[in-house]
């Protein structure tokens, strides 16, 4: 066993995470559906108001994605997720919570977003969002848990490719030049 997690450990940290957000992702949702009052169908009832006229509390049915984009249309609903599953997996492959913690906490995250939201719509056929911000006259798109770590997800996988990546190439080309030099001195 000790041998599997030391083998696998930044898998099982990065699925731990992803399986936490998940998790509360989909708690909220269900507490959503029991508690709070809804903003669909004929009969819509006045949001849970938090701080009134800013944060309010309702439950929404998203039936496209961003600000409720391409409703109904099957293949950026259900296809385009797969897809990102798929090659969120393969950038799976290279998590290391030592030298790639903004890689690989961003791409933990952006799994859980994907699949909090992939969860809902195939069991309802719309997602659930329920958190509200207004700013004056201007109601922001009600969204949730899943798409808080999906936008935090790509903005620290962004990051680390804009910022950390190229530093950490230099670094493993130093490296490997020095021991190459030391490998070389060695043989002399």
């Amino acid at each position: 066993m000790k041998a599997f997690i030391t083998k696998y450990k930044y898998y099982l940290i990065g699925a731990i995470i992803s399986l936490s957000v998940i998790g509360l992702d989909q708690l909220t949702k269900w507490l959503t559906r029991l508690y709070l009052p809804n903003q669909y169908g004929p009969f819509t009832e006045p949001a849970l108001k938090i701080i009134p006229g800013f944060f309010h509390l309702v439950e929404h049915h998203n039936y496209g994605v961003s600000w409720s984009s391409f409703e109904n249309n099957v293949f950026i609903l259900y296809v385009v997720p797969i897809i990102a599953l798929i090659v969120f997996g393969y950038f799976f492959t290279k998590v290391d919570f030592k030298s790639k913690k903004f890689y690989s906490i961003g791409l933990a995250l952006m799994i859980a977003g994907t699949l909090g939201n992939f969860i809902d719509r195939i069991s309802f056929g719309y997602v659930i969002d329920f958190l509200q911000f207004i700013f004056g006259s201007y109601v922001y798109p009600t969204f949730n848990v899943a798409d808080m770590s999906l936008i935090t997800g790509v903005i620290m996988f962004a990051i680390d490719i804009l910022f950390f990546e190229d530093r950490r190439t230099k670094q493993v080309k130093t490296e490997s030049e020095t021991n190459l030099n030391h490998e070389n001195n060695e043989n002399n």
